[in-house]
């Protein structure tokens, strides 16, 4: 079963990122040239959206006998091709191949630095992938053993993401992890465990809050200390620090943490207090009951980056939650009042004696709106089989049930439901970037859907403290609702990339990520759900509701659509939170399937 998930990630890849298009038949011929051979994969499910269902792969030269390929081989064998693939354009150039590999490169607002030599070579992706090959099994093994869902409705939510984006080569790689700590550090396995602490004197703190309670403001070491609990042996005039245990052992002998522990300006208090629950980014975490949930740095290398904060994406938390009481979330709200997103509004973190950030111990302090029985999942968790449920996701299993009860076919009920996502989650985003400037990094795993008792979507909520898009041409309106805005958290992105961006991450990943679902779990014709998209983006864009987002023109009228290319970004050894705004992760061209 995980092989089976793995290769069926790899070949994804490789068919969107080549342009590899439908084969004639049920048998899809890829050309090796580098090994002097070819794979013989049979087809399944052929997508529009690019989810596509395979057979296991054979060698087209191997004897009558042979097993097919692993999911190892497959890596090494797609690896090598890698050589003929340009490597990604530098800053000042955009070269178009329509299709197959575009190697303009990514240019969120998210990153400072450069590239990370042990993402890119083959060895590493073969490992990557064997590990993630491997780390599935004991998911799927652990669910098997205690098949019980957590009681708190959104936590088991966020566990149930046990294969991960169907759309990447290694999504569950946690190199670095040892079993024993996966058991208490994955989300998967339902692990949990107390946090380490750290004080941190004030010369050497660093923080800011937009936290309030009944009107008064709240620091976020207030609420560190009252997230900490009773007994936690905190200085007098220190701030309480939260850190992950794995973390810790990490940073603790880097230069720039043990000078300030050897001075004092930081004292280990330990592990200490209730456990927490790790989310379905690992990193972070939730308790039930708790004002608010923890986003950790953790150095482990996650799909496309080592997940350490940065500096810039705190101060972007607590800036759009600022702008957002402006009277913009108020205006949002009237118009769409089942969206918000998940605010971030407190941080803490510390400097070095220069003032310079100290890496690795920034910490996010994110709102916890969620009660145990609000049933909010994670888009990606949704749409994702399930190995502990013969492979059925919960949408799957929603719209069965939903179907039994209103007496009418699987088909009609999935149109509906799809329906009334795009307007409950898809036009309250496109009405922040058409209202504001701000368009929203809405892929899957960022994208929480609100469902009523039955299962039908209701509202959404939107969380991460990177992924915003300021547009350029938006910054005096922006600034006159918040002079000073972008001066530190560097969102401010030139509209034609904005564009690209926010069509892939809402188009292409969010919602035809979703027909995909659909239409690979045989709940219903992916091209009646295209032709519903076309007729909602036509919809929104006329008539007295209409949303200013150029999205909506974007995705009818674009003959091509740019994409993210992980497999690709993987070779070519990028890490999307390290290197310069133009450099991050490989994008290509993809065929429009909502273009006539």
């Amino acid at each position: 079963m995980a092989q089976a998930a793995a290769m069926e990630n790899l070949l994804r890849c490789w068919v969107r990122e080549t342009g590899l298009p439908a084969p004639d038949g049920d048998i899809l011929r890829i050309l090796l040239p580098s090994s002097g051979t070819a794979l013989l994969v049979p087809v399944l499910y052929w997508s529009p959206t690019g989810w596509h269902r395979f057979g296991l792969p054979y060698l087209a030269d191997a004897p009558a006998p042979a097993p097919p390929v692993d999911a190892v081989l497959l890596a090494a064998l797609l690896s090598r091709e890698n050589a003929g693939i340009p490597q990604p354009a530098r800053p000042g150039t955009r070269p178009e191949r329509t299709p197959g590999p575009s190697p303009a490169t990514d240019t969120s607002p998210c990153a400072p630095a450069s590239s990370d030599p042990a993402f890119g070579d083959g060895t590493e992706l073969a490992a990557r992938v064997a590990d993630s090959v491997r780390r599935v099994v004991s998911f799927v093994t652990g669910r098997r053993s205690d098949p019980a869902d957590h009681p708190d409705l959104f936590l088991a939510a966020e566990q149930a993401l046990v294969l991960g984006h169907p759309l990447h080569p290694d999504p569950k790689s946690r190199v670095g992890l040892s079993d024993a700590e996966a058991q208490q550090y994955s989300p998967e396995l339902r692990g949990s465990f107390p946090l380490h602490w750290m004080a941190v004197a004030p010369a050497a703190l660093a923080t800011d809050s937009a936290w309030t309670e009944r009107g008064r403001p709240v620091t976020a070491a207030h609420l560190t200390a009252r997230l900490a609990g009773t007994g936690l042996p905190l200085p007098a005039g220190y701030a309480a620090l939260p850190v992950h245990p794995w973390q810790l052992r990490q940073v603790r002998h880097r230069p720039e943490t043990a000078v300030l522990l050897d001075a004092g300006l930081l004292r280990d208090l330990g592990s200490h207090g209730a456990p927490w629950h790790p989310t379905s980014s690992v990193r972070t975490v939730h308790r039930t009951g708790a004002p608010a949930m923890l986003k950790l740095s953790l150095g482990l290398r996650i799909t496309n980056s080592r997940r350490e904060n940065l500096r810039k994406e705190l101060h972007r938390g607590v800036e759009v939650h600022r702008l957002l009481r402006t009277g913009l979330s108020r205006q949002w709200r009237a118009a769409h009042p089942g969206f918000d997103i998940v605010r971030d509004p407190a941080w803490l973190a510390v400097n070095g004696p220069a003032g310079d950030p100290v890496r690795g111990l920034d910490l996010v302090i994110r709102h916890n709106p969620f009660r145990p029985h609000d049933d909010v999942a994670c888009l990606a968790g949704l749409v994702s089989p399930r190995p502990h449920a013969r492979m059925r996701s919960r949408l799957a299993e929603l719209v069965t049930r939903l179907a039994a009860r209103t007496g009418r076919t699987p088909g009609t009920v999935a149109a509906e439901w799809f329906l009334r996502y795009l307007e409950h989650v898809v036009r309250p985003v496109l009405w922040l970037d058409g209202e504001a400037g701000i368009a929203l990094e809405a892929h899957q795993q960022n994208t929480l859907v609100l469902l009523d008792t039955e299962g039908w979507p209701t509202g959404g909520r939107y969380r991460d403290n990177q992924g915003y898009y300021f547009r350029e041409s938006r910054r005096a309106d922006l600034a006159a609702r918040l002079p000073g805005i972008g001066e530190h958290s560097d969102t401010f992105v030139p509209d034609e990339v904005t564009d690209e961006r926010f069509a892939y991450y809402v188009g292409i990943n969010n919602v035809f990520g979703l027909v995909g679902a659909f239409g690979s779990q045989r709940l219903a014709d992916e091209r009646l759900l295209l032709a519903a998209f076309r007729r909602f983006l036509a919809g929104v864009s006329s008539g007295p509701a209409r949303t200013r987002s150029t999205l909506p023109a974007r995705l009818l009228d674009s003959p091509v659509l740019r994409c993210k290319a992980n497999l690709l970004t993987r070779l070519h050894g990028l890490d999307e939170l390290v290197g310069p705004v133009d450099t991050q992760s490989v994008y290509v061209s993809l065929t429009n399937p909502l273009h006539p």
